[in-house]
């Protein structure tokens, strides 16, 4: 059974990007977290440590997003998912990276990259790929 913790909307400062004013200049990056766990032991013992506790996994985000810079958010994103998938309840993650200030030349809201990490490095889609 997988049940999932959501953080929507974490955001801090990165200097992250290609180009050297984004480096230089940083610029705001938003993070959605989705975490699978199987509540059943944390809901039946009441215990915080049967979970993940996510106002440090909120820090740990804000953390990833403030060190050193990477080019890509797709490199910022694996960082946040390695991190959330530290977490002993963890089984799956699905991280999604907004870069709503994207040096883009058109008018636009948003630029994101989503991924889906587990705890193994294999989806459940990939072994069934793997079978066939």
């Amino acid at each position: 059974m997988r049940d999932t913790i959501r953080l929507t909307g974490v955001r801090a400062r990165g200097h992250h990007g290609v180009f050297d004013h984004e480096r230089a200049e940083g610029q705001d990056f938003v993070v959605d977290v989705a975490v699978e766990v199987d509540a059943r032991a944390a809901s039946g013992s009441d215990d915080l440590e049967h979970t993940v506790h996510y106002g440090v996994l909120a820090e740990q985000v804000v953390a990833e997003i403030e060190r050193d810079p990477v080019d890509l958010i797709e490199t910022l994103a694996e960082r946040i998912a390695a991190a959330v998938l530290t977490h002993r309840a963890a089984l799956a993650t699905e991280v999604t990276v907004h870069k709503p200030q994207a040096p883009i030349t058109v008018p636009f809201d948003d630029v994101s990259i989503t991924i889906r990490r587990t705890r193994g490095g294999v989806l459940p889609a990939d072994r069934d790929e793997e079978e066939e």
